[in-house]
């Protein structure tokens, strides 16, 4: 069963965008998404908060997510986290083994 985690990264002025970029500008976020079982490690901007990013990450599995979390990477995140002095808001969601109903289908459009 796929865990997904949504992480609410909030600072003071472009802080939480600032961290976000510095993630991916340091190669961190390119190796969480070569980590065996990472399905997704995506940030986004909130269009009403501009001092929020919001971090999307998935992963096959609690032990792909244990494995990380006990990495070398997790101190990385955290020294960036305390850089630029960011609150957290977190989400969790297991995924749904049977997908999207068919009467939701409907209501998707796809390329």
């Amino acid at each position: 069963m796929a865990i997904t985690v949504n992480i609410y990264y909030k600072g003071k002025g472009d802080n939480a965008r600032l961290f976000a970029q510095e993630m991916t500008d340091s190669g961190i976020v390119d190796r969480i998404r070569s980590k065996q079982g990472n399905l997704k490690y995506e940030y986004f901007l909130p269009m009403e908060d501009s001092s929020t990013v919001l971090l999307i990450d998935s992963w096959e599995n609690q032990q792909a997510l244990d494995l990380h979390h006990a990495s070398e990477i997790m101190g990385e995140i955290l020294a960036l986290r305390e850089k630029y002095d960011l609150t957290m808001r977190v989400e969790r969601f297991l995924s749904d083994e049977k997908g999207i109903p068919d009467s939701d289908k409907k209501f998707i459009r796809t390329e």
